[in-house]
């Protein structure tokens, strides 16, 4: 039999630390999203939906974070034709190349709109960003067969 020999006041260490309870579905969930962060990490091209040129903001952050990286980054706004010397696409539908993965930093119900064009542009690869993720962004993904990273940042990857 084990005993837990108490600590200091008298209560045993568990008693004043519990550990987190987690599922074994949660597990798997952290597992498998840990699994696509390397697959997404591993490719080469990347399309910033909401890449901005202010600096404040994450889709200027991520753009630069990326780039200094060593990946290809095509930002993606409507309304900019450069973003530090590099060509700015209106759409996803305007990048020359087929990117590896999506990058979203907009607002959910941009995020749900344009993640049709991905589906229609078999562009299988999205990751969500913290802000620009909602519940039905992701089941959309999860419907359609895209592959989805969501309530993680890329720069912290």
């Amino acid at each position: 039999m084990l005993r837990v020999a108490p600590a200091a006041g008298g209560q045993s260490a568990a008693k004043r630390h519990p550990a987190p309870q987690v599922s074994a579905a949660e597990e798997l969930e952290e597992d498998a999203m840990q699994d696509l962060i390397k697959e997404f990490m591993a490719q080469k091209r990347f399309a910033i939906v909401g890449a901005t040129d202010d600096t404040k903001k994450y889709g200027h952050q991520i753009f630069k974070n990326l780039k200094s990286r060593g990946y290809e980054v095509y930002p993606v706004n409507p309304r900019l034709k450069k973003l530090e010397g590099t060509r700015c696409y209106p759409s996803l539908a305007d990048i020359p190349v087929k990117v590896d993965v999506v990058d979203f930093v907009v607002p959910p119900e941009v995020t749900e709109a344009i993640l049709k064009e991905c589906k229609r542009l078999r562009l299988s690869r999205v990751w969500l960003q913290p802000g620009s993720e909602s519940e039905a962004a992701i089941a959309f993904c999860h419907e359609n067969n895209l592959k989805v990273v969501h309530s993680v940042c890329v720069m912290l990857s």
